[in-house]
């Protein structure tokens, strides 16, 4: 009997899904319930549709998982999902397969503050006249979440010649050398000429980066956030950054997405606000369908998947 896949996918993925070598059945999930694929399939992968952001509060379908095997997420963060897809007897997560897209942006919106090209472009010879850039080299990146995309970050910024801080809930070895991890939260966060923000959405990290946090970063620092709107209070960033007491923001993430129209984010003249686009997701299909692939071929072995999804601490 074939190994039945239920996808939320678009069809051009199933169908590159279906050349794998165990010639998996690969079936379409329906729309608006896609759980309800747990009893026809052995692998559900899913994707943070606005039916699974809908259905957050959802109670557990009866008799879910099915006859799951297996749930596959495509993103890495299972934030989305209501807390009973957890229940599948195992569930992984699309982790790394967006860290390098993600990374880029971050880089990018570090330079993009630094440099500031747009403000300094002259029009006419009255305006050319010398005008002082911001650093890169030599300033330091604190990093909020030491996971796969923070070190994609880390790895970028120390070839660029900055000082790279972190901190990561786990007590593990830096991944990096030249990476200096800090005991505390406010150590990362004092040290940063830019902070990156890039921790999983848990209950233990909504609100993290709250008024307090924020009173031990520098004046001039620049906060990005790449992670959840949730981690980051956003009244308390308005506020710091109203009162001088933080310098810029870059935030590809809020909560709500979108914002309210009203919203002070939207307009504020030290905000740069993109529609959650970092992980560039239609340029990295091929990454994680090669992740699945593989992740496919360790299952049939008898073997792990990777990233698998730790069901207590929600990431």
């Amino acid at each position: 009997m074939s190994f039945v896949i239920a996808s939320q996918m678009e069809e051009g993925f199933n169908a590159q899904l279906r050349t794998h070598a165990s010639s998996p059945l690969v079936i379409p999930v329906p729309e608006e319930r896609p759980w309800e694929a747990a009893n026809d399939a052995d692998l559900l992968l899913i994707r943070p549709s606005p039916q699974w952001r809908r259905s957050k509060t959802l109670s557990r379908p009866g008799g879910w998982p099915g006859r799951l095997k297996w749930v596959y997420s495509a993103s890495v963060g299972i934030d989305f999902y209501p807390s009973w897809v957890l229940e599948a007897p195992l569930v992984t997560c699309g982790r790394g397969v967006a860290s390098a897209e993600i990374a880029d942006y971050v880089i990018a919106a570090i330079y993009a503050h630094s440099k500031n090209l747009d403000a300094i472009g002259v029009h006419q010879p009255s305006e050319w006249k010398p005008r002082p850039l911001g650093r890169v080299s030599g300033t330091t990146l604190g990093i909020v979440g030491l996971g796969a995309i923070g070190t994609e970050v880390a790895r970028r910024a120390l070839v660029l010649g900055m000082q790279v801080t972190a901190t990561r809930r786990r007590p593990r070895p830096s991944p990096l050398e030249g990476v200096k991890l800090e005991d505390t939260l406010q150590a990362v966060i004092a040290s940063a000429d830019h902070l990156l923000l890039a921790l999983p959405a848990t209950d233990a990290t909504r609100s993290l980066i709250d008024a307090a946090a924020l009173q031990h970063a520098k004046p001039s620092a620049h906060i990005i956030n790449v992670a959840r709107g949730s981690v980051l209070d956003q009244d308390a960033l308005v506020a710091a950054l109203d009162g001088g007491r933080l310098g810029f923001a870059t935030l590809d993430v809020t909560e709500p997405e979108p914002l309210p129209a009203d919203h002070a984010l939207w307009r504020h003249p030290r905000v740069r606000l993109t529609p959650h686009v970092s992980s560039n997701y239609t340029a990295v299909r091929q990454v994680l369908l090669d992740k699945i692939a593989a992740d496919l071929d360790r299952f049939i072995r008898g073997e792990p998947p990777s990233d698998i999804v730790d069901s207590v601490a929600g990431y």
